[in-house]
């Protein structure tokens, strides 16, 4: 069964597809996972989307409580799934193995015993691509595990790379020179290479797993030169380009995004946004993710407006403009609330909105839905924090700040933030001596510069 390709993918597979990679753009990682998960349903074929898959659940598992968890724990609360993945691949029913698989290493993606049924069903699901680009994800972060080093060379073998197979072999060879199976394995990893690089088996590179390698290396460089900082020519000739490929998949999302960017790159926001618009009016329905991109054109368009006006050294006018900007996006956001209300990071987004301008009781109201999400429970709870202190209702800040700290394990900027606040709380009940014992000594240890916490230890002292 051949891996299928992006431009062979079903319309809507297309469509859960491409809200999965606006919503990792936009670190959505949770709801990313789903579009992505609903895709690999409809076409489990579809390599591209397995791989950023794996990418977005690595990034959620970095970000949050859940990196921590030992692989023996996950294993544990896993292993009904996993009896289950076992239980369908016996039966013969590789592509409902090949799910239950992913399922689990959505939760632990570096898990080897999860890792072990994806790749055995993926191999009886004759997509050996999946398996491979799944140990070379592990690889990454076990870079002297042999056992996973030589299956990984086994299955280049098995797909005609010998030359990728080599260097595995090669790995573990360096680390174990006596081992005699490695050893007559790359002895025919190299002698495969020769014959293939010598024209002996040309015929079997047409159509091979080295082309779909090739197709996906280029993209990844269109996308990275997507992203890269260029000249303005050079910025025309991809909008030329890109222009051409929407002309003939007038219903492909991605290249309507990739040219939106492009657009914006040369300050042309009008045609950014008629792009994105004609998009949306080609899916039909409401499109979170289209929103999104559209309001955030419009703010870098603000942006550019409120640049130039400083320039001309008119500051009336960029004031002006920062007002209208504030003003259009207060809007903005909070329309999405009210089409999309579970989306958790717009409510997130609009609590900051509603507490900058001062709606504190509102403000509130938002980032206690918005904590529900692991991403932005810790900020969250920050922010609720900073409410009931506008509020003058210490304790409940106090209660809510305490709880953010505990989720944090590194002094990094937000726990100092948090502990100046505690410190300030304690301050604003007479125990100075407490506050610089409890929190501002935390953070002066860690960053001396960070406001005023300096002089605060040295009043401290002299006390």
């Amino acid at each position: 069964m051949a891996e299928v390709s992006e431009a062979n993918i079903s319309r809507r597979t297309r469509d859960l597809f491409d809200r999965g990679l606006v919503a990792m753009e936009r670190d959505n990682l949770p709801y990313a996972m789903d579009m992505f998960m609903a895709a690999l349903e409809t076409e489990p074929r579809f390599l591209k989307c397995r791989k950023f898959l794996r990418a977005a659940a690595i990034k959620f598992i970095n970000e949050t409580k859940g990196g921590k968890v030992s692989h023996f724990t996950a294993t544990l609360s896993g292993l009904p799934m996993l009896i289950s993945g076992k239980m369908a691949l016996r039966s013969g029913d590789a592509i409902r193995a090949l799910g239950i698989a992913e399922k689990l290493l959505r939760t632990d993606p570096l898990n080897m015993q999860f890792v072990h049924l994806l790749c055995d069903a993926a191999q009886k699901a004759d997509m050996p691509e999946a398996a491979i680009h799944t140990l070379n994800v592990v690889r990454e972060y076990n870079q002297q595990d042999m056992a996973l080093l030589r299956d990984l060379g086994n299955l280049y073998m098995e797909v005609n790379l010998p030359d990728e197979a080599r260097k595995c072999y090669e790995t573990i060879v360096a680390m174990r020179p006596n081992d005699a199976v490695a050893l007559q394995a790359l002895k025919n990893a190299m002698a495969r290479d020769t014959m293939l690089k010598g024209g002996w088996d040309e015929s079997a590179k047409e159509g091979s797993y080295r082309k779909v390698i090739k197709d996906v290396k280029e993209a990844e460089v269109l996308e990275a030169d997507n992203k890269a900082v260029r000249d303005e020519s050079n910025t025309e000739m991809l909008i030329k380009d890109t222009e051409a490929k929407m002309k003939n998949e007038p219903d492909n999302i991605n290249y309507r995004r990739a040219l939106a960017k492009l657009y914006v790159q040369i300050s042309r926001f009008d045609d950014a946004v008629r792009v994105l618009e004609e998009g949306r009016r080609a899916a039909g329905g409401a499109d979170p993710q289209l929103d999104q991109a559209l309001t955030e054109i419009k703010l870098k368009q603000y942006d550019a407006e409120i640049k130039q006006c400083r320039e001309n050294g008119d500051s009336a006018g960029a004031d002006a403009k920062e007002k209208e900007k504030h003003a259009f996006h207060f809007k903005s956001v909070q329309t999405h609330v009210e089409r999309y209300p579970n989306d958790l990071l717009l409510r997130f987004e609009f609590g900051k909105l509603l507490y900058e301008g001062g709606q504190y009781n509102e403000a509130v109201q938002q980032f206690q839905l918005a904590q529900r999400n692991p991403k932005f429970h810790t900020q969250s709870l920050y922010h609720l924090g900073m409410c009931f202190m506008q509020k003058t209702q210490f304790d409940l800040a106090k209660e809510q700040l305490e709880k953010a700290a505990e989720d944090l394990t590194e002094m990094n900027a937000l726990k100092k933030e948090i502990y100046y606040q505690l410190g300030s709380l304690l301050e604003k009940a007479g125990n100075f001596e407490q506050a610089a014992d409890r929190y501002y000594k935390e953070i002066y240890q860690t960053d001396i510069s960070f406001r005023d916490v300096a002089a605060k230890i040295e009043k401290s002292y002299k006390k």
